[in-house]
């Protein structure tokens, strides 16, 4: 079982227009989706449709439409009532794949309902193998709920506690990394890689991958178990104590990136769930985010979708030969 925690979740309207955007026109849609979304929804979708068990947290009242759409998707999921009204999203697709996006900053939680939140977190996450919290936080929250939440979950839990996977920026994952409290894995894009080490930036490390596979070692440092780095259509980097792995992503036709980082974290969590390696978690990362930026929107692809294409995974020998001098000295 793995449990997605989205705190900041949305109702996501992805619009393709038939040609390039215009600011200032009127521009006829090519076609229009609507899903459930917010990072780690989108997790829980796309393990959904890979079959592994997951169960979805987030606020949101009964009557929602959200909530409904949730129960529409028959996706499980545990909703804790908020006053509020869970935000929607807009994302414009063109045809070359470019991305716009417009998310509203979401609803203010009471400190009751954020206090039953986490409470329905751990009780979803007693026995678990994973728990996923991805996404951003509404202006209301304190931005060290992330901290008080992990820390909250390995005081009850103990060593019955899931592995912690953090898909975040800013300062809510600056915060977790400083605490010193166990993550296993976060999942960083380039540019958010960039921001969290004050090293390089977005696109110095798609270009170069070997330097955003360094400047993922620096976060091993703030106790790190391993580092997803995705480079958009240069592949990821998978980043641990013990090597280094580079994949590159297969040729395809992009028509949406929303979400395919998510599918990504979700075919990491696929093969994980499996017992394969590290490398194998990393193809399985590549491949359906693959998938998720070839299909419309914000759909998630199903297993077989990703496993349509082959993955080549390569080990950093440079980081290797460093590892053999370390020991020697």
């Amino acid at each position: 079982m793995i449990v997605t925690l989205t705190v900041n979740p949305s109702l996501d309207r992805t619009v393709e227009l038939a040609s390039a955007l215009e600011r200032g026109e009127v521009q006829r849609a090519a076609a229009a989706h609507q899903e459930p979304g917010g990072k780690g929804i989108n997790v829980t979708r796309a393990l959904v449709a890979s079959g592994l068990a997951t169960v979805a947290v987030f606020p949101g009242a009964e009557t929602d439409p959200m909530v409904t759409a949730m129960r529409e998707s028959r996706l499980p999921f545990v909703n804790v009532p908020i006053g509020g009204a869970v935000r929607s999203n807009v994302t414009l697709t063109e045809p070359d794949g470019t991305t716009t996006k417009v998310n509203e900053p979401g609803p203010a939680l009471t400190e009751r309902e954020l206090a039953e939140l986490t409470e329905r977190v751990v009780l979803a996450a007693e026995g678990a193998a994973w728990l996923v919290i991805s996404g951003s936080l509404p202006p209301s929250i304190d931005q060290g709920y992330y901290v008080r939440l992990v820390d909250h979950v390995a005081q009850r839990l103990g060593e019955a506690a899931p592995l912690i996977a953090v898909d975040g920026s800013g300062e809510p994952l600056r915060l977790l990394l400083e605490s010193g409290l166990r993550v296993d894995l976060i999942k960083p894009n380039a540019e958010e890689l960039a921001e969290l080490t004050g090293t390089g930036s977005g696109d110095l490390f798609e270009a170069q991958p070997e330097r955003a596979a360094a400047a993922a070692e620096l976060l091993l440092d703030r106790g790190v178990g391993a580092a997803l780095v995705t480079l958009g259509s240069r592949g990821a980097a998978l980043v641990t104590r013990d090597a280094t792995w580079f994949a590159d992503a297969p040729a395809i036709e992009a028509r949406s990136t929303v979400g395919a980082g998510d599918s990504s974290l979700a075919g990491y969590l696929l093969a994980d769930a499996a017992g394969r390696e590290p490398h194998d978690c990393l193809a399985q990362a590549v491949a359906h985010g693959a998938a998720a930026a070839s299909l419309p929107g914000s759909t998630v692809p199903t297993r077989r979708q990703a496993d349509q294409f082959s993955i080549t995974v390569t080990r950093d020998a440079s980081r290797d030969a460093r590892h053999a001098l370390s020991k020697e000295k």
